[in-house]
């Protein structure tokens, strides 16, 4: 019985009403679900990435709140109850990135570097990319440029390997 969990079926069936009403029912009961105001940023972020900005501040806040003053050690993702304020910080970061503040962005990179050294999320990616100057625009255009080009490549290997399957020889009759 996880509302997030089932706010994010709702959601992958496309149901988005139905997820958003399950997710701000759950932030009724309870406004410290960190992971409810993830998944409404998520939900917003394609749309109106300054709304969702502010589901993912409102997250980290309260997150910040169960840190002791002066936290300077690692939140790990493998610590399950560690992830929604994880994914609040890189989805504050993304939208950061993506309404033109990148210094903003670059730092809160930084900072989900520092408590998940693994990253497990990618920001890695972002931060190389926000740091080399790239609008959060470029980069998607070049990530949807690269992923048209693995498809390609995918479509030529098989239809290579199908003509080749139909040109080999039966078994002889021999």
């Amino acid at each position: 019985d996880n509302p997030t969990c089932e706010a994010a079926e709702l959601a992958a069936a496309g149901d988005l009403d139905g997820a958003r009403e399950l997710l701000m029912a759950t932030l009724l009961r309870d406004m410290r679900c960190l992971d409810a105001h993830a998944h409404l940023g998520n939900h917003l972020f394609d749309r109106s990435p300054q709304r969702a900005l502010m589901h993912y501040e409102i997250g980290i806040r309260i997150g910040e709140l169960s840190l002791p003053d002066g936290f300077d050690g690692v939140l790990p993702w493998s610590g399950l109850y560690n992830r929604p304020f994880l994914r609040c910080l890189h989805g504050y970061a993304l939208c950061l990135w993506r309404i033109g503040r990148a210094e903003e962005a670059i730092q809160v990179f930084e900072r989900i570097l520092a408590l998940n050294p693994n990253d497990n999320q990618g920001a890695r990616f972002c931060w190389y990319d926000a740091r080399q100057g790239k609008t959060w625009d470029q980069a998607q255009a070049e990530e949807g440029a690269e992923e048209a080009r693995r498809a390609e490549a995918v479509r030529k290997a098989r239809a290579k390997q199908a003509r080749q399957t139909t040109r080999r020889p039966g078994p002889s009759a021999n």
